[in-house]
């Protein structure tokens, strides 16, 4: 039965994944390297993104200190279950400017990764979209005729390759090594009118594609410690150091035409731009170092809250291909509040008693900086673990409504709701022959 869950899951999300184009609609996707996709599984985005919580049957991605822990009861305390999490979205966004209204939505995967134990190690690997590229604006002139058209596609997926260790009960170390590569493709058309105000035959259209590469890596410590016979402390820390983002690049001028009555474009001729005689075929983007902290308190298998900062040198960003004055890239900071409560996990006469309820909320300055506004985003989440199967594994819902940006200095405020979707899999590979 799992297995037919997973593979349904995995196929719904990937055809509907391939139904729009980079898996955002979000106009601040034309700025950096797109918007941020990957903020955690589900189990933490439920409780307003927080990521310190670790316990032996599910995963936590940012935290690679969790690939390890303690032992399972259900296992007579000899192993640790192999751990299977992939997860998935589905955004409605309505866009707000001062004299417009729009709404798209998308469906994306957001991650798929096994966790496996080794005594005191865990190791982990998986796949997850980075940030992801998918726009389509324009610009209107003193006439209210189009003056500029701006398209943009694509993104920067992560596939990692963990190792954790248990240093004690109380302590345990981790860390990733992440390859992040994919490419970003956008084009320009700047539109010229006649004396009579209609458009020239002939427009002129720039197009630019980058493909990315680069390594990284994120360090990870978890503490947890007994207060008292009922109550536990519990704490994380990461820390990612700066990296680069290798970009191959090019840049080319089309004229075309455009259909009056579909909008489609036709190529008439393209000039491909010497790049390399710009010093840009090649150029390096800097991925700022982030770190995180958060503690919290809790009763085992019962309920917990915490808190969490993310800081990250946000404004150490550049990239060489693309600059605007009108952007700046200033220091991200994120702050998280959240927990969750189980109102009875061993209950034999209540299904809905054995289940995790998550509750959190968020606020993010995300570090950019438009026409001198900072572009903040604030969330408030909600969700539910359900048991599946042999009872250490589940499914699990979260909900998300939130906001993104500001309507002032001629910019877009995007109301947005989420809804998200995981399975999250655990079952015991090696088992030790015994003999009477």
């Amino acid at each position: 039965m799992i297995k037919k869950l997973v593979i349904v899951f995995i196929a719904v999300f990937a055809i509907q994944g391939n139904a729009q184009e980079g898996g955002t609609a979000s106009p601040y996707s034309f700025y950096g390297i797109g918007s941020l996709k990957f903020k955690g599984t589900v189990e933490n985005r439920s409780m307003g993104g927080l990521s310190i919580y670790m316990d032996s049957i599910h995963m936590n991605l940012r935290n690679p200190a969790s690939y390890t822990g303690k032992n399972l009861e259900a296992f007579n305390n000899e192993s640790r279950p192999v751990k299977f999490t992939v997860g998935g979205t589905y955004s409605s966004v309505d866009l707000k400017s001062n004299n417009s209204t729009d709404k798209t939505s998308s469906t994306t995967f957001d991650y798929l990764a096994l966790s496996i134990p080794v005594g005191k190690f865990g190791f982990a690997f998986g796949l997850m979209p980075f940030t992801s590229v998918g726009y389509k604006l324009e610009s209107l002139d003193e006439n209210e005729n189009i003056s500029n058209r701006f398209n943009g596609q694509g993104g920067v997926n992560k596939a990692f390759l963990g190792l954790g260790y248990q240093i004690t009960d109380e302590l345990s170390i981790g860390v990733d090594a992440q390859y992040n590569f994919g490419n970003i493709q956008n084009s320009t058309i700047e539109f010229v009118y006649d004396d009579d105000g209609v458009p020239t035959q002939y427009q002129s259209r720039e197009n630019n594609r980058s493909d990315l590469s680069g390594l990284n890596f994120n360090l990870g410590l978890s503490y947890k410690r007994m207060l008292n016979e009922k109550f536990e402390f519990v704490s994380g820390f990461t820390f990612t150091p700066e990296s680069n983002l290798t970009s191959k690049n090019q840049r080319s001028f089309s004229t075309i035409t455009t259909s009056s009555s579909t909008g489609q474009e036709f190529v008439i001729n393209t000039i491909d731009v010497d790049l390399e005689s710009l010093s840009l075929l090649e150029t390096d983007l800097i991925m700022p170092s982030k770190f995180s902290f958060g503690a919290g308190i809790g009763q085992p298998r019962k309920w917990f809250v915490g808190v969490e900062s993310v800081y990250q040198k946000t404004s150490n960003f550049s990239n060489a291909l693309y600059t605007s004055s009108a952007t700046q890239y200033e220091d991200a900071t994120t702050f998280s509040l959240g927990g969750f409560f189980i109102p009875e996990y061993n209950s034999f006469t209540s299904y809905f008693k054995r289940a995790t309820y998550r509750a959190g909320l968020r606020y993010e300055n995300t570090g950019l900086n438009i026409n001198s506004e900072s572009i903040n985003e604030f969330g408030i989440s909600f969700g539910v673990g359900l048991p599946v199967g042999n009872g250490i594994s589940n499914a699990n819902l979260g909900f998300e409504i939130g906001k993104r940006g500001t309507t002032n200095s001629n910019l877009i405020q995007e109301n947005f709701i989420n809804f998200q979707l995981s399975l999250s899999l655990n079952d015991r590979w090696f088992v030790k022959r015994k003999y009477d």
